[in-house]
């Protein structure tokens, strides 16, 4: 079986920069950690290995559910509905995602609040803006940065502008990266990446 660009850079380092891949990535752990931590006694469910700032955690609550893997960059995230997000994603700074809104036809324009699904492998990229009337991304999905998502967007569909317009369907999924990597939150991976390596 081949070894993806991740573990061949791992187990191929010498001892002494092995050690300072541990040193580079302690700082980002603890901070990671701590993160998960307060955002799970929040209420949120968090899964393993998520990246996410400590601003986005202490404004958690129950509505907040993350799968594993995940790197979120922002704190822009409305959570006055249920916001569901899955492993394996991607969600740049500057990201701003509504969940509710106003009816506005309504006299009394009545409060509304929706929720979004954010499936596995989707890349919302820096800056992207998510309106309430967007109720989920699909599977593997790509918002490009700057992109104003004013409804769902279909599976491995990569979409762009101000409103989001359908370009292109995606050709796969990012499955070899390890996505925590990204911030320098993947410090259990990276030990347990190299002590899989060939003796």
């Amino acid at each position: 079986m081949s070894r993806t660009k991740y573990e061949l850079d791992i187990q191929n380092r010498s001892l002494f920069r092995y050690y300072l891949g541990i040193g580079a990535r302690l700082k980002r752990y603890f901070y990671y950690s701590y993160s998960r931590y307060v955002a799970r006694k929040k209420g949120a469910i968090i899964g393993e290995n998520v990246v996410l700032p400590l601003s986005l955690a202490k404004k958690a609550n129950k509505n907040l559910i993350i799968g594993e893997n995940s790197s979120i960059q922002t704190d822009l995230i409305d959570l006055r509905a249920k916001v569901t997000i899955g492993s394996n994603v991607i969600i740049g700074s500057g990201v701003e995602i509504l969940t509710c809104s106003h009816l506005i036809d309504s006299p009394d324009w009545e409060f509304k609040s929706y929720g979004i699904i954010i499936e596995d492998y989707v890349w919302v990229a820096t800056r992207a803006f998510v309106l309430p009337s967007c109720r989920k991304i699909g599977y593997g999905a790509v918002c490009a940065a700057g992109a104003l998502v004013t409804k769902d967007v279909e599976g491995m569909s990569v979409i762009s502008g101000s409103p989001a317009l359908h370009l292109k369907t995606r050709g796969q999924v990012h499955s070899n990266l390890i996505v925590p990597s990204l911030l320098g939150g993947d410090l259990k991976i990276y030990i347990k990446t190299w002590n899989k390596r060939k003796k």
